[in-house]
């Protein structure tokens, strides 16, 4: 496995808030395809892990809510694009946005230890992907995500965004 995230290897020069390495104010996840021989991996897994910063905070100690959200938004989003790219065998991911996303918070999510990011596709038709994932702080599931991601044509602003 790459030491370079998927951002960084495909776009490093995005500036996405969540997921952008360029960004030096945003959240600058690294998603990595998951090791299909780690048990419990799912078909397509995307993981990424990712470290709070006090200033991303909703009250003392606890993740922000808008802050969990993006990260499972761009993480998934990620999820779609990769799988995408697979199912096409080509070089690069499309560019995908999301088109509908919901997310529930299970219970509060501490900032003092690294969360993981779990996301993978569970549905497919043509360029729409739908993603399912979760945010996991100390071994506990504390946010979930079920989002729709499409690949986007040349008509939309993040078309060959990568």
């Amino acid at each position: 496995m790459s030491d370079a995230g998927l951002q960084q290897r495909f776009s490093p020069g995005s500036t996405c808030f969540g997921c952008g390495p360029a960004n030096e104010l945003g959240l600058r996840i690294a998603s990595f395809e998951a090791d299909p021989d780690v048990p419990g991996t799912l078909p397509g897994e995307l993981v990424a892990d990712w470290q709070p910063l006090p200033h991303h905070v909703a009250f003392d100690g606890i993740l922000n809510g808008g802050i969990i959200g993006t990260l499972l938004d761009c993480h998934s989003n990620w999820v779609a694009a990769i799988h995408l790219m697979h199912a096409d065998g080509a070089a690069g991911p499309p560019g995908c946005v999301t088109a509908e996303m919901s997310v529930r918070f299970r219970r509060p999510t501490p900032i003092d230890a690294p969360v993981r990011l779990r996301a993978w596709p569970v549905a497919v038709d043509g360029r729409k992907v739908v993603v399912d994932a979760e945010l996991v702080s100390g071994g506990i599931v504390t946010a979930t995500c079920h989002a729709t991601f499409v690949a986007v044509g040349p008509d939309h602003p993040a078309y060959e965004r990568w």
